[in-house]
């Protein structure tokens, strides 16, 4: 696999766990038990793993291995929980063909 989509999908997957961590986990946390830490730690967490997402799609765009509405498609995966299983089997088919 080309290192750019290795670092690309290793990203993809990192943004999809600090997401689901933050939204199921410590959101629940701060507001039923009264433990705002979660948050406070996973926020910035996954704003960074969400940075370096961006990052790695931009470097991957640059490449010239993708398309403009390939990019916007993994972009718009970022932004809903479990949106990074598309990105990871877009990933995977991008790296086969």
């Amino acid at each position: 696999m080309n290192p750019s989509l290795r670092r690309l999908r290793t990203f993809a997957l990192a943004e999809c766990t600090t997401l689901l961590l933050l939204l199921f986990i410590a959101v629940p946390l701060k507001h039923l038990a009264g433990w705002p830490v979660g948050v406070a730690v996973m926020g910035p967490v996954h704003g960074l793993a969400f940075l370096a997402y961006l990052w790695a799609l931009c470097e991957a765009m640059s490449s010239g291995a993708w398309r403009g509405t390939e990019v916007v498609r993994l972009l718009m995966a970022a932004l809903v929980p479990f949106g990074a299983w598309f990105s990871l089997r877009q990933i995977d088919r991008k790296a086969t063909a």
